[in-house]
């Protein structure tokens, strides 16, 4: 498990230095050819919708604090099982982390589905 997350994160990495790089050198070529109305092509557009993004803040207070419960979930499950949490290939605190901070973002969701109507 761990060697397939070593290996996507240095392939994400390498994926966006080429692509930076890739971008600078177009860009400079596109300059040199004297076509700067070309060069904001580059640029990637930037969608801000006003529904979408209203409350940056209430998104990510909300998945911090079931991220938060998600960790006390599992320090309670740890004091009546240690094996459980602790072992070498448990994967219950992921599932735990990953299912409070996926409901953090469904009560966003759901509070910003309210709001619209």
């Amino acid at each position: 498990m761990e060697e397939i997350l070593v290996a996507a994160v240095i392939f994400f990495a390498a994926y966006q230095i080429i692509k930076l790089f890739s971008s600078h050198l177009l860009r400079r070529k596109l300059i040199k050819a004297e076509q700067y109305d070309r060069v904001g092509i580059l640029e990637e557009p930037k969608v801000e919708s006003d529904e979408s993004n209203r409350y940056p803040s209430l998104k990510w207070g909300l998945v911090a604090l079931m991220t938060g419960l998600g960790f006390i979930i599992m320090e309670v499950l740890g004091l009546f099982n240690r094996d459980i949490i602790h072992g070498r290939d448990a994967v219950l605190p992921f599932g735990i982390i990953l299912v409070c901070a996926s409901a953090g973002f469904l009560i966003y969701f759901f509070i910003m589905n309210s709001k619209k109507k």
